[in-house]
């Protein structure tokens, strides 16, 4: 591996271009929920529908795309063509006119996540030293929310200082996309860690799947059974009495907590170890999830579900990537990667359109407590798993 100084600008590098994409993203994403149940058979079950579809769509070809990447010994290729899909289809949401244009647009994005995110993970952990990894994905973190932050409130301010419909957000959308782009081009560089060889799907899927990986897996798997997306945060936020120009504001500070955290989340990970870490990110859903229906139905109250949500995403999505290195070889981290999203993907599906369903047919408390209890069973089965690792 290059030096850790020089092989660690390529994490910053890849940090700016989660950065410029997420502020695309999000101007996007953060009108999304309110825009689908505008359309002719929105509803909060065809949300659900909608955002697990297209994200198990989107974990599934991580799996893909992690173990092509493996074979082929490339990381930036895929990296520029999952970037590059998602910022051509994601303004054609201002030509929507139904739900299944709408799901359509949103498993094409998906699919662009899809290809690119394994590959890019890897390259990630391979760009710096083992001691480094949760500051590394950490920082990325950071980057990629501070975009987060800004995308909601450039939405926010087109619409209420400029006048601009929900549609025309959409298509402005591109242009930070395609300044992504430029530094995927230009600035990222190739780095595969590991030794050369032959690489066989059967042999390296056996080698990474297998004693404290795959009991890992299956307590992410039973956490993400019941972890549902922000769009219910968004709806929640909604039907506390927040008006739609402002609902972006909401997923703004679920953003702003996501990046405080991810730098503390992946050093703290760094000294104490990435499971205890963990655990305490799965607290932190738990809190939040309690809190969606036990909070006074009220703006403010919005504001402070947002907030803890916010804390949630920034541990776990920093440090649960950030553990996967340990695990497994180098030469397979692209494997082990698709594996992990493979399983995080279909519980996805199962989450969001199982919350979305009781939350329209039995109310927001049934769906809360849904995800506690699977939330509650997959925290202690974290910290049987750290007991026994140590």
């Amino acid at each position: 591996m290059e030096e850790d100084g020089d092989a660690f600008q390529n994490v910053v590098r890849l940090g700016f271009v989660s950065f410029f994409t997420d502020v695309s993203s999000e101007m996007v994403f953060s009108v999304l929920p309110v825009f689908i149940l505008g359309l002719p058979g929105g509803s909060p079950a065809a949300l659900g529908l909608v955002e697990g579809l297209a994200e198990a769509l989107s974990y599934m070809l991580r799996a893909v795309s992690g173990v092509v990447s493996d074979k082929f010994r490339r990381r930036k290729l895929f990296i520029l063509i999952g970037y590059s899909v998602s910022n051509v289809v994601k303004p054609l949401f201002a030509t929507a006119s139904s739900v299944a244009d709408a799901l359509v647009i949103r498993v094409a994005d998906r699919v662009g996540k899809g290809i690119r995110t394994a590959p890019r993970d890897a390259l990630i952990s391979d760009s710096v030293s083992a001691g480094r990894r949760g500051e590394a994905f950490g920082l990325h973190r950071a980057l990629d929310q501070t975009g987060a932050i800004l995308g909601p409130l450039a939405a926010t301010a087109a619409m209420v200082l400029l006048g601009w419909t929900v549609r025309e957000v959409f298509w402005l959308s591109l242009l930070p996309g395609s300044v992504a782009l430029v530094i995927i081009l230009f600035g990222v560089r190739e780095i595969v860690g590991g030794g050369e060889g032959e690489f066989r799907f059967l042999e390296g899927l056996r080698d990474v799947v297998r004693g404290r990986f795959l009991r890992l897996l299956g307590i992410v798997c039973l956490f993400s059974l019941g972890a549902y997306n922000f769009s219910f945060i968004l709806l929640n936020a909604r039907e506390m009495g927040v008006g739609d120009a402002l609902i972006p504001v909401v997923y703004a500070v679920v953003n702003v907590t996501h990046t405080l955290v991810a730098i503390p989340a992946g050093r703290l990970a760094d000294r104490i170890g990435r499971e205890r870490v963990l655990a305490l990110g799965y607290v932190a859903f738990l809190v939040s999830t309690l809190l969606l229906p036990a909070m006074p139905r009220a703006v403010a109250s919005a504001y402070v579900v947002a907030a803890v949500f916010g804390v949630y995403m920034g541990v776990v999505e920093t440090v649960q990537r950030a553990l996967i290195p340990g695990y497994v070889e180098s030469r397979l981290r692209g494997t082990a990667y698709g594996a992990y999203y493979l399983v995080v993907g279909a519980s996805f599906f199962v989450a969001n359109t199982v919350v979305g369903s009781l939350w329209e047919s039995r109310g927001i408390w049934a769906s809360s407590l849904y995800s506690v209890a699977l939330a509650g069973a997959a925290t202690l089965g974290m910290l049987a798993f750290t007991r026994r690792g140590s």
